[in-house]
C-alpha cells in the first residue's frame, strides 16, 4: 500500500503546483520586448576581477568535449560534427542545466590549448544565438547564477583572445543576465541553488565592475541565505558536510573579491565563514577528506585543504555539533563521528538520509567503518537505495528505514525525493571517564510503527587503540510477535576481512595495521556492500550482527581493537 502523502506537505504542494502552471506566463513576459528593455544600463567591457575556483578539473572531461562527449549528471550525449549541443535533446532536467550552467567551460579552461579555447568560444556563441532572452531551465536563477560565476571565474582564456564583435555580445549577454538575476535572485529553489544565486548576483556587482547597487543587493540577498542556511554551529541547515563544503566554497570567493575591491565584507558573511571553518574540520577524516552523512560524498581532500589554508582564525574543531546534530570522539590518531540529528526540514530534507546513529570511524589516514555514501551527480540509479538506513552503520529493525521517500506521485514531482518521518525527540549527552569519552545518544524514528527506541552508546578510549559499544533497542508499546534487527558496519573498501581462529573479524588497513572486531547478543556475519565516496561504485563488506526483539530490552554489544598482525 502507498504511503500517504504528509498534511504538513500539502500548502508546499499548491506553492510548487502554481509555479509549474504559471510557466508559459512567466517565460512570455520576460522574453518580450517591453521587459527587455527593463535589462539594459551600463555596459562593463572586461571582468574586473577572477574568482579562484577551487573545485578540480579532470583533464578526461575536456578531452570528452573535444571528441563531442558532453557528460553531465549520469547522461552522455554525443553531438554530430556540424551540430550544436544546445540543439540536441536533453536526457534530464539535471543534464539540461549543467550544460547551461557552463560546466563545460571549467574543463575546457582547465585542459588549455588552442582547440579547447575554440570549442569554448564557439560553444558560448552557440548559447547567446539560440539562448539570449529568457527561457527556462537557461535563465532559472540558480543556472544564470551557476553560469555568471564560471564565467567569471575561468573565462580569462577565451576572452583575451577573442574579437571585439565576439565581446560586445558576450558583455551584452552578461550585463542582461545579470539584470534579471537581480530582479529574480530570490526565484531560485530553495537550499543550496538559492545560496548559489544570491553568491553570483554579489559577485556579479564586483567582477563586472558596472553596478554597486548589484553588489548591495547581492551582499543583502547572500545575508539573508546566511542566516537562514548556516547553522550557530557553522554547520549547513541540509546537515550535508559536502553541502558546508559548497557552502564555504562560495563564501570564500565573495570575500576574495570584496577584499580585491578594497572593500569591507558585511559583518554576517565574515562571521559565518569564521564559524564555517571549524566545523569543516569537524567532519574530516585523517585522510582529508570530509565523512560520509546526509547526502554527502568525500569531497577532494586538496580542494578542501586549500579552503582551510584560507581560514586566519584557525578554529579548531568540537566535540558536539549540537545545532548541526553530529557528535566527534578523537583520541590519538583515530576518531569516531556520529549522526545524533533528525530528518532537515523543507527543501533541506530533499536529498537527507535515514542514517540516525551511524556512525564513521577512521584511525590515522585511513578509513575503517563507513556509510556507503551518496549517488552523486553520476550514480543516479543508487539514490534511493543509498538513503535507506541499512546504507549506514546503524540499526534497523524488520528491514525497515526509520524515515520514508515520498513515493512516486504528485507530490514526489511537485516537492522532489523528500525524506519525512525520521525521530522527532532526537536524544544525546557525552561525559569523559577514565575509560575515555562516551557518547550515548537514541532516537524514537521506530516507536510509531513499531513500538521500539532505538540506544547507542559508544565510547573512545583515551589512546584511541580500543572503540566499544552498545546498542539496545527498548519496547515502548506491547509487542505480540518478536522482530528481527540488524546491526550493521560497513567496511571501507580498502579494508581486507578474514575471520579469526578464536572468534571474531580481523580487519587489516592497507598500512598493515590491525583490528578486531567482535560482539555479542546476536550473530556475526559478514555481507556484501558497497561505497559511494566518489563518482564510481566500489564493492566492499559489511560486519552484521543480527538478533531478535520481542517485548524486552535487547542489547548488542561490540567493540573494535587494536591488534598486533
Amino acid at each position: 500500500m502507498r504511503a500517504a502523502v504528509p498534511l504538513n506537505l500539502l500548502p508546499e504542494m499548491i506553492k510548487a503546483l502554481g509555479w509549474q502552471v504559471l510557466a508559459p506566463l512567466r517565460v512570455w513576459m520576460r522574453r518580450n520586448w517591453f521587459y527587455r528593455r527593463l535589462l539594459r544600463g551600463p555596459l562593463a567591457d572586461h571582468i574586473a576581477f577572477h574568482p579562484q575556483d577551487f573545485q578540480p578539473r579532470r583533464l578526461e572531461d575536456a578531452d570528452a568535449l573535444l571528441r563531442g562527449r558532453f557528460r553531465f549528471a549520469g547522461d552522455s550525449v554525443e553531438v554530430p560534427d556540424g551540430r550544436s549541443v544546445f540543439d540536441m535533446p536533453a536526457p534530464s532536467l539535471a543534464w539540461a542545466e549543467a550544460l547551461h550552467d557552463f560546466s563545460w567551460l571549467a574543463s575546457l579552461s582547465s585542459a588549455g590549448g588552442e582547440a579547447a579555447r575554440r570549442l569554448a568560444v564557439d560553444l558560448i556563441e552557440q548559447w547567446i544565438k539560440r539562448h539570449g532572452r529568457y527561457s527556462e531551465p537557461a535563465w532559472s536563477p540558480h543556472v544564470m547564477g551557476r553560469r555568471l560565476i564560471t564565467i567569471f571565474c575561468h573565462s580569462r582564456p577565451v576572452i583575451s583572445n577573442s574579437d571585439m564583435m565576439w565581446r560586445s555580445r558576450l558583455f551584452v549577454s552578461l550585463r542582461e543576465q545579470a539584470r534579471m538575476l537581480e530582479r529574480i535572485c530570490a526565484e531560485a529553489p530553495d537550499g543550496m541553488p538559492r545560496l548559489d544565486a544570491a553568491a553570483a548576483l554579489a559577485l556579479s556587482g564586483i567582477c563586472m565592475d558596472d553596478s554597486p547597487a548589484r553588489l548591495a543587493s547581492g551582499l543583502e540577498r547572500l545575508e539573508i541565505e546566511i542566516e537562514r542556511q548556516i547553522l550557530p554551529d557553522g554547520g549547513h541547515a541540509g546537515r550535508s558536510p559536502e553541502d558546508l563544503l559548497q557552502a564555504y566554497h562560495l563564501l570564500t570567493m565573495v570575500m576574495d573579491a570584496l577584499m580585491a575591491a578594497d572593500l569591507e565584507p558585511p559583518h554576517g558573511l565574515r562571521n559565518a565563514r569564521d564559524r564555517m571553518a571549524p566545523m569543516l574540520r569537524f567532519f574530516r577524516h585523517g585522510d582529508g577528506a570530509l565523512a560520509l552523512f546526509q547526502g554527502g560524498q568525500e569531497g577532494n581532500p586538496r580542494m578542501i585543504a586549500n579552503l582551510l589554508s584560507r581560514d586566519e582564525v584557525r578554529g579548531q574543531p568540537f566535540g558536539h555539533a549540537r545545532h548541526s546534530g553530529y557528535q566527534r570522539l578523537a583520541a590519538g590518531r583515530n576518531q569516531i563521528l556520529i549522526d545524533c540529528g533528525r530528518v532537515p526540514e523543507g527543501v533541506f530534507a530533499n536529498r537527507s538520509h535515514a542514517g540516525f546513529l551511524g556512525l564513521e570511524m577512521s584511525s590515522g589516514t585511513h578509513r575503517l567503518v563507513v556509510n556507503c555514501g551518496d549517488s552523486g551527480k553520476n550514480q543516479r540509479g543508487w539514490d534511493a537505495a543509498l538513503r535507506v538506513t541499512a546504507a549506514h552503520s546503524t540499526l534497523t529493525l524488520a528491514d525497515k528505514s526509520s524515515a520514508q521517500i515520498l513515493p512516486p506521485g504528485l507530490a514526489r514531482d511537485l516537492l522532489g525525493p523528500r525524506l519525512t518521518g525520521g525521530p522527532q525527540r532526537p536524544l544525546t549527552r557525552r561525559s569523559e571517564t577514565a575509560l575515555g569519552w562516551t557518547v550515548e545518544a537514541s532516537h524514537d524514528a521506530y516507536v510509531p510503527e513499531l513500538g521500539l527506541r532505538h540506544e547507542r552508546k559508544v565510547t573512545l578510549s583515551p589512546q584511541g587503540q580500543m572503540v566499544t559499544g552498545a546498542d539496545r533497542i527498548l519496547p515502548v508499546t506491547t509487542r505480540g510477535s518478536a522482530l528481527i534487527f540488524a546491526l550493521r558496519f560497513h567496511i571501507h573498501p580498502d579494508v581486507r576481512i578474514s575471520q579469526l581462529e578464536g572468534g571474531g573479524i580481523l580487519l587489516k588497513l592497507s598500512n598493515g595495521e590491525g583490528w578486531r572486531f567482535r560482539a555479542g547478543g546476536g550473530e556475526l556475519t559478514v555481507e556484501e556492500s558497497v561505497y559511494l565516496g566518489g563518482d564510481t561504485v566500489r564493492r566492499t563488506e559489511q560486519l552484521v550482527v543480527t538478533g531478535q526483539v520481542r517485548d524486552t530490552p535487547v542489547e548488542t554489544a561490540w567493540v573494535f581493537e587494536q591488534i598486533v598482525v
